[in-house]
């Protein structure tokens, strides 16, 4: 899996072969609006027979009309030449309309798959990945291919028909002209050669700056309270300026490439002109060549030049997407590890008896490599027992939580819920059978009864009932509006205490056969631990659970503790039994009294 610096090796040799799988790729999301597409080419192909002919008209009415003082004929002219132009208008018009719906929904399908992409993703993923490069794929890259389709892919097929019938118009009107003007087209494709080579590394430069600004945002915003209170305000301003200052550069790299580019692009065409009425003006003398062929002809010239320039600006957003292309297929395409098995899933064999059983077999486990985090732990938590991990800071202990829930992987042995091994279940239906309580909690924005439900179709009373069990009725109850008040941004309407009450309510709400508590009351002041040991003393009847604590007064009454030390299980067995042992859960315990002593006495 890659991470993100992952390797991309090879891409300054593959450029063009990659902007032709990126492209092919992007295409394939007009498939199924081929009709609108369909539609808006026949009226960009209306629209650029309707403009070729508009100086045909012109030289009709300079050529024919004007000399025989044909007054009638003159207002034909004048009138085709308005009802073109109109025409074109219209097509173009619709074409727009047509182009921008075919963006517009192409954006929402691909924003819908990165999204649920993204909600696929298991968390080691995003250890790796900082949340604001995620949010600037969602954001930002989407929105450059929606410039792409409205008005980059279909429009560049626009410019390219629009060139080839002026140069088709120009050979017929006199080809010896025409090749006084396409003398300077070498010239203008070596400059788009040139310009395309320096503008592709920046515009790919530019995105990676964008997403790393974004989310550096991100985080600075979310964590405002620690940079105010360590006074961290001018070194996160500096850094946040260095960013910044990278940014522009790349962007200014970028205008100057462009500010060369097309005032170059009208003096190629300026020369071209001028070796135009030079080649013409003998023969305007000689009267080979009329006046109104020479104005058509020059006025062609000037639309030849135009949609040269449009293909260069085309080509601004053909880069910009092709960067941005690349993050976004890197996303949809990055794999989702956790691969869901048949037991318990819709059309798979019925899961087995609801009862909660855990039973891990020489489990080894690494976040990466070989820098094992488990080593050969086996343990079985029986049906409607209770269990606690204890062991110093990095034991492995929430790891274990982790494998269980599937937001990691194990490398070796077997872990077996309820008698079935873990990577046969349905995702879905293991995870319904367990709730977890972690230490640091996270509400969304919304009320109480929003963040307990979380979208769950639960039985009557089962919201009123978890909450009456861990005491949050009585928060509610002193709440005007009771269930529906609201908790603000990540909570922030409430204490950490209350907090934690919302996030044990959301756990046993589904009513779990498994509940694992992740340092659960670590963080709630003493009258909350009160309500939740509370609710814990009950709630453990009839049901399997696993305690994972710093705080051994909190896990005494398990029915097993297991001791992991470096990774390794090095003890097991109740509390007096650990204690008999002298070992690693004796040294926990006898360096917690004076911290519980002193916390006692406050």
């Amino acid at each position: 899996m890659r991470g993100p610096g992952g390797s991309r090796g090879g891409r300054t040799g593959e450029e063009h072969g990659l902007d032709r799988r990126l492209l092919w790729r992007l295409t394939g999301y007009l498939k199924p609006h081929w009709r609108g597409a369909a539609w808006a080419l026949l009226m960009i192909v209306g629209a650029a027979g309707l403009e070729t002919a508009v100086p045909l008209v012109t030289r009709h009415a300079i050529d024919v009309n004007l000399p025989a003082k044909d007054l009638d004929g003159l207002l034909r002219s004048l009138l085709a030449f308005l009802g073109f132009s109109l025409g074109a208008f219209l097509l173009r018009y619709g074409q727009q309309l047509v182009t921008g719906w075919i963006g517009q929904s192409i954006v929402l399908e691909l924003r819908q798959r990165l999204f649920q992409r993204v909600l696929r993703l298991h968390p080691g993923w995003f250890d790796r990945h900082p949340v604001g490069q995620v949010m600037s794929r969602l954001t930002n890259d989407v929105e450059s291919l929606n410039e792409l389709f409205t008005g980059g892919m279909i429009l560049i097929f626009q410019d390219l028909l629009l060139l080839a019938a002026i140069a088709g118009v120009l050979l017929w009107m006199d080809w010896r002209l025409a090749l006084v003007l396409f003398t300077v087209v070498p010239l203008i494709f070596l400059a788009s050669f040139q310009f395309k080579r320096l503008t592709r590394a920046a515009f790919r430069r530019v995105r990676s700056l964008v997403g790393e600004v974004t989310g550096f945002l991100q985080e600075t915003i979310t964590g405002i309270s620690v940079v105010q209170l360590f006074r961290r305000e001018a070194a996160t301003r500096l850094r946040f300026g260095r960013m910044n200052d990278d940014l522009m550069r790349e962007n200014v790299r970028t205008i100057f490439y462009f500010a060369v580019f097309f005032p170059l692009m009208e003096l190629l065409g300026s020369v071209a002109t001028a070796a135009i009425l030079w080649a013409a003006a003998g023969r305007l003398l000689e009267g080979t060549l009329s006046f109104g062929a020479l104005v058509a002809f020059l006025a062609y010239a000037d639309r030849f030049f135009r949609p040269i320039r449009d293909l260069a600006e085309k080509y601004n957003i053909l880069q910009s997407a092709m960067a941005a292309s690349e993050r976004v297929f890197e996303l949809l395409d990055e794999p989702s590890t956790l691969l869901s098995g048949a037991v318990g899933g819709v059309g798979g064999p019925p899961a087995p008896p609801r009862q909660g059983e855990i039973v891990l077999e020489q489990v080894w486990f690494a976040y990466e490599g070989e820098n094992w985090v488990l080593r050969d732990v086996s343990l079985r938590i029986p049906a409607g027992g209770s269990a606690a991990l204890v062991g110093y800071t990095g034991a492995g202990k929430s790891s274990v939580a982790g494998l269980l829930l599937r937001f990691y992987e194990f490398q070796r042995g077997r872990i077996l819920v309820d008698g079935v091994d873990i990577r046969e279940w349905d995702l879905q239906a293991l995870r319904s059978r367990m709730a977890i309580v972690l230490q640091d909690v996270f509400l969304f924005s919304g009320s109480l009864a929003d963040n307990i439900l979380l979208g769950r179709t639960l039985p009557a009373g089962a919201l009123e009932q978890a909450a009456a069990r861990t005491g949050l009725d009585t928060l509610i109850a002193g709440r005007e509006l009771g269930y529906d008040s609201p908790v603000g941004e990540r909570g922030q309407l409430l204490s950490g205490g209350q907090r934690q009450l919302v996030s044990f309510s959301r756990a046993l709400a589904g009513d779990p056969a498994l509940l694992i508590l992740d340092e659960a009351t670590s963080s709630v002041d003493s009258v909350s631990e009160g309500l939740i040991q509370q609710a814990i003393a009950e709630l453990m009847k009839g049901r399997s659970s696993l305690v994972i604590a710093h705080r051994l007064s909190t896990i005494r009454g398990a029915d097993r503790i297991f001791v992991l030390h470096q990774g390794r299980l090095v003890e097991e067995g109740s509390h007096e039994e650990l204690l008999a042992l002298g070992g690693v859960y004796q040294r926990l315990w006898l360096l917690e009294q004076p911290v519980e002593a002193a916390t006692h006495g406050a």
